[in-house]
């Protein structure tokens, strides 16, 4: 049997509509069901459009689809396969950015470019059972290496997905610890979804450090010679840069941006461009651990 690739290779589809297929790749791998409204609101196509949409795609790959009768809407298949190859690259951005499509162009770039990529991206299928979990609030049951305490297997609530440039963590409820945490997703081996209901103090409105929200006054490391280039790179207003940030991901984001957080500025300016000019907005921030140069013991 051909696969769902060959036979839609074999297709003559426009590109738009192997957009809105590759959509259908995306929205049910990592939500784990699809309505035929959300190609509609997606696209802005009529219903006719959209149905022939879902039609040509269970033509492709009959087993990614399972329609549930009762919910009107189709669920994720257990035998699921994407038409359209995953890109792992394209599905965090999906996840980051809430774009919809995820199919790669063969088109050249105009431009030369580069990036410095992940060291190792998080594995898709982990990453998929985990954004369906936080999508349709299950609980997880998991073996996880962690780096204080060795594997484990424990089941978590998760909640939400935060990127910290490099590594891609789940936030959730930790269930042995009793309390809210963050797990890297490359270290999960194994997932599974579990049957127990989630409590209300497990929900992500009663964590509290991603519910409080902080401003960070960013300003030019003090002791470089030459600060209004710093101010350019940032477009500095008055020579200030204020970010707003949940406390949950402050020090994954004073970490990415190498951003001095000590009370006098007193690490390498060469390293460090910028400077936390309210280190104690930092207080009681659990995430600030992560952060240059801080202790709380400085502040005190």
């Amino acid at each position: 049997m051909k696969s769902a690739i060959a036979r839609a290779d074999s297709l003559v589809l426009s590109q738009i509509q192997r957009e809105r297929l590759a959509y259908i790749d995306y929205k049910v791998f990592f939500s784990g069901e699809l309505r035929r409204a959300d190609l509609e609101s997606r696209f802005g196509i009529a219903p006719a459009a959209a149905t022939r949409d879902l039609t040509c795609y269970r033509g492709l790959a009959p087993s990614n689809l399972v329609y549930d009768s009762s919910a009107k809407l189709y669920t994720i298949g257990d035998r699921f396969s994407p038409i359209s190859p995953f890109v792992v690259e394209r599905a965090l951005a999906w996840l980051r950015q809430g774009y919809g499509d995820g199919l790669a162009l063969s088109i050249g770039r105009q431009i030369p470019s580069a990036g410095a990529d992940l060291l190792s991206p998080p594995p898709i299928e982990t990453l998929g059972t985990v954004a369906r979990a936080i999508h349709r609030g299950l609980v997880l049951h998991i073996s996880y290496q962690s780096l204080s305490s060795g594997a484990s297997v424990r089941d978590i609530v998760p909640l939400a997905l935060i990127d910290n440039g490099l590594r891609w963590h789940v936030r959730a409820f930790d269930r042995k610890n009793s309390r809210f945490g963050d797990f890297v997703i490359n270290r999960i081996s194994k997932a599974k979804a579990a049957t127990t209901p989630i409590a209300k103090e497990e929900a992500l409105a009663e964590d509290e450090q991603w519910n409080h929200q902080i401003e960070l006054e960013l300003v030019p490391h003090p002791k470089l010679s030459h600060p209004k280039a710093i101010e350019a790179d940032y477009g500095m207003s008055r020579g200030v840069l204020r970010v707003l940030t949940r406390a949950a991901v402050a020090g994954y984001a004073l970490g990415r941006w190498s951003v001095d957080c000590s009370p006098k500025h007193s690490l390498d300016s060469s390293r460090h461009h910028l400077w936390l000019r309210n280190p104690q907005v930092l207080d009681g921030v659990e995430s600030a651990v992560l952060a240059p140069g801080f202790t709380e013991k400085a502040l005190s």
